[in-house]
């Protein structure tokens, strides 16, 4: 397993190190003017333009392996939304993933053997619920790499500290001792990304930001990475500087240290773009961060359900992401922080389990990481995430990523020749991670998702809460169909039947 861990990392450093490719395209300068925002246009290309880009690059015999692999599908049966709609072509999963039977399994086992309140009884039940959510912290913490030693791929290490990674019959990670070092206090758990996003934008932006100072983000960024910012910039007297990407879809390191200043306090940006698919170089925008004194904060809502995370070897100082994308139920969110940091916030939310002591007149807060977790949480669901997280333990990245890749490339192979159909992003399929942007010539998105709706192919149609990318490439909304690992080559043959019905319906034959 070792040894399979260490090819994955070399890969993604490869997608990385992709990010540092000289670019031939003169940036656009900050806060650019209108008719320098057009350069976003690069990344929309006609179905022609892209022509046998695969073919002259040496992939086009790579097509037939893709085809093979994603023929079979051992994976869809453990989703039971998916075996009780066989016809249907789901390709909505970055907005939000299904969920295998044992996630579902272990939010029900919570609720029949431990439903309490945590923190709150000192009865049995409550004590088990309390454990419950404790483990799970520590988890979360292996399986993102902010212990010293974590490796959640390497089946030796979970042995050894008493988990092997498995799930049981009942859905619930099987029971042994995780590592309750400092770093799993450093977990937060709160409903969502936006909602970790929100917490640090205010609870450690204002901390820390000044008049005059900047904050620098890049134009792909989702609203809840976006939005915090230009308030708390606004309040604070802040300005907000936006990085803009190359013709990959990548932030190169030329960008960002344009961007990043010594006025520059924090950078807050996307790992994997949920409209581009494209894959920033982190451990780069970190090291340009790092060298004039600022803090970065990694979106990792779209990259941890297609690669692995190490925290630690990315070097960045914060990172959140949303547990439903990565198969756990609705309404869990995590944010990850170094522990000097999150000490010196103050808290977002007051109430509940945040406290240590109360008197009439004032506070005091209880330490990490129950500062930052008012109220009651979703117990279940973070006892569900943990399922989910021993789920991709049992799969592997290995497996989930090569078989990611080959969903992508087969099906950017089929829609390039497609004539009236617009890609959006780099033109190598191979750079897009779960996620396939496109335009159908003429055609609102809204009605491509309708008449694929009618074909049992759901796709998401709209701005992907990406405004302000959309409207830097020159378009107001686009079709994006997205995959995960329980895809199968039916799925995309789906998709590229309904798109030739979505044109006939307009055009005729």
């Amino acid at each position: 397993m070792k040894s399979e861990q260490s090819e994955i990392t070399a890969q993604e450093q490869a997608h990385e190190h992709a990010g540092e490719r000289a670019s031939e395209q003169e940036h656009a300068p900050e806060h650019a003017p209108e008719h320098e925002q057009s350069q976003g246009t690069m990344l929309i290309n006609s179905a022609q333009a892209h022509g046998h880009h695969h073919h002259r690059n040496g992939h086009g015999g790579c097509l037939e392996a893709d085809a093979q692999l994603i023929a079979e599908n051992p994976y869809k049966k453990r989703f039971p939304l998916l075996v009780a709609n066989p016809h249907l072509a789901f390709l909505d999963s970055a907005a939000t993933a299904q969920r295998p039977d044992c996630v579902l399994a272990a939010q029900r086992h919570f609720y029949e053997s431990m439903n309490a309140n945590p923190l709150r009884g000192l009865y049995d039940l409550s004590i088990k619920a309390t454990q419950a959510i404790e483990d799970a912290r520590a988890h979360v913490a292996r399986f993102i790499g902010a212990t010293p030693s974590a490796s959640s791929e390497n089946a030796a290490d979970e042995k050894r500290d008493g988990h092997d990674g498995s799930a049981t019959s009942d859905g619930s990670a099987t029971s042994g001792t995780f590592d309750t070092s400092n770093a799993a206090q450093e977990i937060i758990f709160g409903r969502n990304a936006s909602e970790m996003l929100n917490l640090l934008a205010y609870c450690y932006g204002e901390l820390v930001l000044h008049k005059n100072d900047e904050v620098c983000i890049s134009i792909m960024e989702h609203h809840s990475n976006l939005i915090p910012w230009q308030q708390v910039c606004r309040k604070t007297g802040a300005r907000l500087v936006y990085m803009r990407p190359d013709e990959h879809g990548i932030i190169t390191q030329d960008e960002a240290q344009r961007c990043i200043n010594e006025r520059t306090k924090i950078v807050s940006v996307t790992h994997v773009s949920n409209v581009l698919g494209s894959c920033n170089d982190i451990k780069m925008l970190a090291s340009v961060a790092h060298a004039v004194g600022a803090r970065i904060i990694v979106d990792g809502s779209q990259s941890i359900p297609h690669m692995p995370i190490r925290v630690r070897q990315l070097d960045c100082d914060f990172f959140v992401f949303s547990g439903h994308k990565l198969f756990s139920p609705l309404g869990v969110g995590v944010l990850w922080g170094k522990r000097q940091l999150l000490e010196a916030m103050p808290p977002f939310l007051t109430g509940g389990e945040m406290i240590d002591s109360v008197t009439e007149t004032s506070a005091t807060w209880a330490p990490l990481p129950e500062k930052f977790e008012a109220g009651t949480q979703d117990a279940a669901g973070i006892y569900a995430l943990s399922s989910a997280l021993s789920f991709v333990e049992e799969i592997g990245y290995a497996a989930m990523m090569k078989r990611e890749r080959a969903l992508v490339h087969y099906t950017w192979h089929a829609l390039k020749h497609l004539p009236y159909v617009q890609l959006i992003g780099s033109p190598c399929g191979r750079e897009h991670h779960g996620v396939i942007s496109f335009n159908v010539q003429g055609i609102h998105p809204h009605d491509v998702s309708s008449i694929l709706d009618m074909n049992n192919v759901a796709i998401r149609a709209g701005h992907h809460c990406a405004q302000p990318l959309l409207t830097w490439m020159g378009i107001e909304s686009c079709c994006r169909a997205s995959f995960a690992f329980y895809n199968d080559k039916s799925d995309c043959d789906a998709l590229i039947t309904g798109l030739q019905r979505v044109w006939e319906t307009f055009n005729g034959n």
